[in-house]
């Protein structure tokens, strides 16, 4: 689909990737784009960007947001967390569980209430950022992993059951991106406004799947060694 005279959804819009989505959307031409956020107070004020209140974990803010915004035919799943408990660790359990409620429920929540919105408006193009770890583990990462390998098939279920309606699903998986998130990370980051354009490229390129970075790139390209490499190492 073209960037041009969209209508954009974002969500996790305030900061982050998710501000420089929209940044990237509204420069390429989006007609408007929705900044879903827990507190729309918080979304910077653009000409062309409407706030819009959304926890990704609450039905009734679901629920209104794909009310509110029926011309949307651009969703980005943007939205998500860290986590960083060990899966084995006395908290592992909940930890897991917080986790994979915004990052695979919450993405599954937004998506099957927009998914009508964007049949009825020509199909338009779904977009879940998901993340290199969706194929690799790391110490420290494991909830994390977990949960973006689980909102993977979950994109992948999603691009089956949509393209009857003609919506494009994409699979975003980058590296470390330099946001609040990963602050404390010591290691190669990439910029939000890079990963943002190459994901507006891929859209518009029709990709199904879009390795925004050398780490994404790195990784997918490992699955073919020995050992692959979403084995890890025991090094």
């Amino acid at each position: 689909m073209k960037i041009q005279n969209s209508t954009a959804f974002v969500t996790g819009a305030n900061r982050g990737l998710g501000l420089a989505y929209a940044k990237a959307l509204l420069a390429a031409g989006a007609r408007k784009v929705y900044a879903g956020a827990r507190d729309p107070s918080t979304v910077p004020s653009l000409e062309g960007l409407v706030p819009v209140r959304l926890d990704v974990n609450n039905p009734a803010d679901i629920a209104a947001a794909a009310a509110q915004c029926g011309d949307v035919d651009l969703l980005i799943n943007n939205a998500g967390v860290i986590g960083g408990d060990s899966l084995l660790g006395d908290n592992g359990v909940e930890a897991l569980r917080a986790v994979m409620e915004t990052n695979l429920y919450g993405v599954f929540a937004v998506s099957r209430a927009f998914a009508p919105v964007l049949g009825r408006n020509g199909g338009g193009a779904l977009v879940n950022m998901l993340s290199a770890l969706s194929w690799a583990s790391l110490p420290g990462t494991g909830d994390y992993s977990v949960s973006k390998a689980a909102a993977w098939a979950l994109t992948n279920g999603l691009r089956n059951e949509l393209r009857g309606q003609g919506t494009q699903v994409v699979a975003v998986h980058a590296g470390y991106i330099d946001t609040d998130m990963v602050k404390t990370v010591e290691a190669p980051k990439s910029k939000p406004e890079d990963i943002a354009q190459a994901v507006l490229a891929g859209i518009e390129a029709g990709a199904s799947e879009v390795l925004a970075d050398d780490t994404a790139r790195y990784v997918k390209a490992g699955f073919g060694a020995t050992p692959s490499a979403y084995l890890g190492s025991a090094g």
